[in-house]
């Protein structure tokens, strides 16, 4: 405010000296000479403030302009990789936009400032909020301070029972056997199968009973609202990205033109079908004479006497974000990776033979039964490809927060109040200063000590799962329930690409999606035909 005052007072030091020349040609009367005289004094000292705070202001560096959020704009389409680009030639740099520069980092010091050594002077803020709240609400992944600190609480306490972590590996395992069951269906029949949308339902399913206890049953094919919401859903999602980049978004969305006029029917599609969900909950719980077992999320909510639709609704509506996306899209870049390299996914296949000791012939639901946590904590080269995948492929490949105050990071440039401040998971993963020569290579190896056991490496160099205060609660259920689906599906079936010279891409969207789905052949191991 200070510099701003003395900037104004610099512009107008001409007017002011000529201004003093008239009161003194007019007049030489004590009184005219003394105002004369007073701001003569004011002048000098304002300038010479303003001096001294351009010095101090020189003292600060500020990271490297790459470009501006117009070169985003049109790069949508390769966001990710031309941000990468730019990471590669700056591990931290900005770009301007109309009203804020925006500052992305893949250094691991600052990453570890900005999301645990000074946490509270980087949140959402009122920009991310504006953007994100039109279909996450005032949810955990929109707000800050005492709201935010409430909800990750609550949410923590319940993650962490013995209750929720039995019912959610039931859940999963009850899925993944619907799966099978499927695939069995299309490899009779020699069809190819697009695996990232059968994931996709599935996990929708999964954090659906998980959180309400109903059976959506998107998988099956005969739930068209599901299914329906499913897609709006997705839609919505790549539309609420595009904000970061359209400058226009807010009279679109205020004209109600464009891609603002689709996103808002897609979220009332979204916040119609989680209503109706929540109000057939509520009135099953109310209408209950017996006590229910009171295993999902939204039950035991209802214990604490939480019963504003709005709020369970927003919470709902973050969790599928949370738990459908990115462990759909994780396990999709999985299976596109193991077709890729079938040495790595014979590898995975023989340890999950070895780790349940099984027969071969063991029907699809006893070995699923069989896939505890303590056999699943055997499966060290499994978890150790998903994290090798997740490296490559982040379920969230750019994460985004506001600059509350001033600030300097430990790389010793400064960052500003309101500064959009990024770190980018997905261009970390690529740099050959974090993960040697070979950073862009698939090698699950790399997270394996000699013994073949997991070595996990610091979340703020590997931030798949964000760090600090704010890292993310489901991280295990994340890890168990991709454990499960790949454990069952690989124990079962052998997948290749059904075509080979395809290129993948990813399609620009808050989570990471393969663009156009990922088809791929599957055909029954040999050692099960044979036994």
């Amino acid at each position: 405010m200070c510099c701003r005052i003395l900037h104004m007072q610099h512009k107008l030091k001409y007017s002011i000296l000529l201004s003093v020349m008239d009161f003194l040609s007019v007049s030489l009367q004590p009184l005219t000479v003394s105002l004369a005289a007073i701001l003569l004094a004011i002048f000098m000292v304002g300038l010479h403030a303003r001096r001294l705070c351009e010095k101090t202001q020189k003292r600060k560096r500020y990271h490297p302009v790459a470009g501006t959020v117009l070169n985003q704009l049109i790069n949508f389409h390769r966001l990710h990789d031309y941000m990468t680009e730019l990471a590669c030639k700056y591990r931290t740099y900005r770009l301007l936009g109309f009203f804020r520069s925006e500052v992305y980092t893949s250094d691991p010091a600052n990453v570890e400032y900005m999301l645990k050594t000074n946490f509270a002077n980087y949140g959402k803020g009122s920009y991310h909020h504006s953007i994100l709240s039109d279909i996450a609400g005032d949810s955990i992944f929109t707000v800050d301070g005492e709201s935010w600190q409430h909800q990750r609480k609550l949410s923590s306490y319940e993650f962490s029972t013995k209750i929720m972590k039995d019912f959610s590996l039931q859940v999963f395992k009850t899925n993944a056997v619907k799966l099978v069951k499927i695939i069995s269906e299309a490899v009779s029949c020699n069809q190819a199968i697009e695996i990232q949308d059968l994931l996709m339902k599935s996990s929708l399913d999964s954090i659906v009973r998980i959180l309400l206890g109903i059976d959506l049953d998107t998988t099956s094919g005969k739930n068209e609202d599901g299914i329906q919401f499913s897609y709006v859903f997705n839609e919505a999602n790549e539309f609420i990205l595009y904000r970061y980049v359209d400058f226009f978004w807010k009279i679109k969305r205020f004209l109600n033109i464009g891609s603002e006029a689709v996103l808002k029917n897609h979220i009332k599609m979204v916040d119609q079908f989680m209503y109706k969900l929540i109000t057939s909950k509520i009135d099953a719980v109310h209408k209950s004479e017996l006590p229910l077992k009171k295993r999902d999320f939204i039950s035991r909510l209802l214990e604490t006497k939480e019963t504003n639709p709005k709020y369970i609704k927003d919470m709902g509506v973050n969790f599928i974000i949370a738990g459908k996306d990115t462990v759909a899209t994780a396990l999709s870049w999985l299976f596109y990776m193991i077709c890729k390299y079938p040495r790595i996914q014979e590898k995975i296949a023989q340890e999950v033979r070895e780790a349940t000791n099984l027969k071969d012939n063991s029907s699809v639901d006893d070995f699923a039964a069989s896939l505890t946590e303590e056999v699943l904590d055997k499966m060290q080269y499994l978890h150790a490809a998903l994290t090798e995948t997740l490296r490559l492929y982040p379920a969230v490949p750019v994460t985004a927060k506001v600059c509350f105050s001033d600030d300097t990071w430990p790389d010793g440039f400064s960052v500003k109040k309101g500064d959009m401040i990024a770190y980018q998971p997905y261009a970390m993963g690529r740099m050959k200063f974090l993960w040697g020569d070979d950073a862009e290579e698939f090698r699950p190896e790399r997270w394996l000590d000699e013994n073949g056991t997991f070595q996990p490496e610091s979340p703020f160099k590997f931030t798949a799962f964000q760090a600090g205060p704010r890292i993310c609660l489901g991280k295990e259920f994340a890890y168990r329930e991709m454990k499960i689906f790949s454990a069952v599906l690989l124990r079962y079936y052998t997948f290749k690409l059904s075509e080979k010279k395809i290129r993948v891409n990813y399609r620009t969207m808050i989570n990471l999606y393969i663009d156009g789905g990922l088809y791929v052949l599957a055909s029954p191991r040999l050692e099960l035909e044979r036994s």
